[in-house]
């Protein structure tokens, strides 16, 4: 069974959201003269992670809706639940400022896409908007390398539910064995995709999780993007050793 597509996350596998966030927040709290009130940066970088964690889980869970969890975000972090739509809104946006100057792809991804532009067909499925991504994508560079992009915002339903990689299989009118997807996430995206029946490619360039014992054999782990065109090209999923762990 071969694979004819691959379906990629975003945010920290094929875009560095985690140094883009942390950059863009650092500049962003000393611009609005906000770091005084924590004991350093990092401190302050950590409250505002756990934050958006915590907020993130609630828009993932359908409780709110993506703009709201970046209101309540703004809210929750300043500690100002008084603030109103707007005013949180115009935090947000000039919070955006620095963090969009501090986009940048990982080293690994033009690589990886260009050698398998001409073998396979590809898109994107995200837990954010389409709104979001797009920008986010044709900034930089990569919009017109999909064929799809695919977000929770829009789905009504997020990784790793099984309806969320059915629908972009589906839009690719393929066959979720048809179908790899890679993430930076072992248990929202790379569970959730082998769940589906999805090839599931978990990319970890850290190296710091560990797999669970147990973990199905349609899961590989991965520490770099150069590893993804030997995984697709083979499809060794079924009867092989994981390489997820």
């Amino acid at each position: 069974m071969s694979v004819k597509a691959v379906v990629w996350d975003v945010d920290d596998t094929l875009f560095d959201y985690t140094t883009a966030d942390r950059a863009g927040m650092r500049a962003h709290l000393a611009a609005e003269r906000l770091l005084d009130g924590y004991e350093s940066a990092d401190h302050a970088l950590a409250h505002w992670r756990r934050i958006t964690d915590a907020q993130w889980a609630r828009f993932s869970a359908g409780e709110v809706t993506f703009e709201e969890q970046r209101r309540d975000r703004v809210r929750v972090f300043l500690g100002r639940p008084e603030l109103s739509d707007g005013e949180a809104d115009d935090w947000f946006r000039r919070y955006l400022g620095h963090y969009e100057a501090a986009w940048a792809l990982f080293p690994d991804v033009l690589p990886a896409l260009d050698a398998l532009a001409a073998s396979h067909r590809h898109a994107v499925l995200s837990n954010s908007s389409l709104h979001v991504q797009e920008h986010k994508l044709r900034t930089l560079g990569l919009l017109d390398r999909f064929e799809a992009v695919l977000c929770a915002a829009e789905l009504g339903v997020s990784k790793p539910e099984a309806r969320a990689f059915l629908a972009v299989c589906e839009a690719l009118r393929l066959r979720p064995h048809e179908v790899a997807y890679v993430g930076d996430h072992p248990e929202i995206d790379g569970r959730g995709a082998a769940e589906a029946g999805l090839l599931s490619v978990w990319i970890d360039r850290g190296g710091v999780c560990t797999a669970e014992a147990g973990a199905p054999t349609r899961r590989h782990r991965i520490a770099s993007l150069a590893e993804l065109p030997a995984i697709v090209a083979a499809d060794t999923r079924f009867g092989a050793p994981s390489t997820f762990g």
